[in-house]
């Protein structure tokens, strides 16, 4: 059976494969993206999409990927209702039957467990947030969404053993890295990727700082750090 996979989608976009060949969509945005490797069409599969919250450069092609697909679609009550109102996403691909969930809930799909966790920022519609992904192996991720560092990391660290944790580190609107290099340690992950950088002149253009830090404060956590489109084995 083949490893379990990632891609940067670039931004705060990702592509997990896992072993089983299921494969789980995280804040898919590609039009208007000026990193994004692919477009919307060239997803040919999916059977979860994830959504952290309703800002365009998060939701943005969200709606037509799970109606390409027919892929489960997780956000939460507010986004997934919108989504639904408005892109005209199926109540039957919505998670719940058709209501989407909230912070602390979790999703159990073909085997694939996803528990929402709370994020520090903002959201057109209801509360942003965060994923705690458990595949059919065990193997355990945490995509952070858009966020500031929140001390119940620790917590969430602590209830689900993490082996990769997904951090921005662009500044501005998220984390800068010596936020997300105290994230790091927070949530005892085994390995890191940063993400939310480089997409706009405003963040910061690379992750060397943040990978430096993360080296000299950190030196047991794995920084991996992906090109747009790159993919790597978990």
């Amino acid at each position: 059976m083949a490893n379990a996979k990632i891609k940067w989608l670039s931004h705060a976009g990702f592509q997990i494969t896992a072993e089983s060949g299921r494969v789980i969509i995280i804040d898919p945005w590609f039009e208007g993206n000026p990193l994004a490797p692919c477009s919307a069409n060239d997803i040919a599969k999916a059977d979860l999409v994830l959504v952290t919250h309703d800002h365009f450069d998060h939701a943005g092609n969200a709606a037509e990927i799970v109606k390409k697909t027919g892929a489960t679609l997780i956000a939460n009550v507010e986004t997934a209702n919108r989504l639904k109102e408005e892109a005209g996403v199926a109540a039957e691909n919505i998670v719940y039957y058709g209501f989407g969930m909230n912070i602390g809930g979790t999703a159990e799909v073909n085997g694939i467990s996803v528990t929402m966790t709370q994020a520090f920022h903002s959201s057109g519609t209801g509360a942003p947030c965060g994923y705690i992904i458990k595949l059919e192996n065990g193997f355990t991720i945490y995509h952070a969404g858009d966020t500031s560092i929140f001390r119940s990391m620790k917590t969430w660290g602590e209830l689900y053993p993490l082996d990769l944790a997904l951090l921005p580190v662009g500044g501005v609107f998220t984390m800068d890295p010596h936020q997300a290099v105290r994230a790091v340690k927070l949530l005892g992950a085994k390995k890191v990727i940063p993400m939310h950088y480089k997409t706009f002149p405003i963040l910061l253009q690379d992750a060397s700082v943040f990978t430096e830090q993360v080296k000299k404060e950190v030196p047991e956590v794995e920084v991996i750090v992906l090109e747009p489109g790159q993919e790597c084995s978990i």
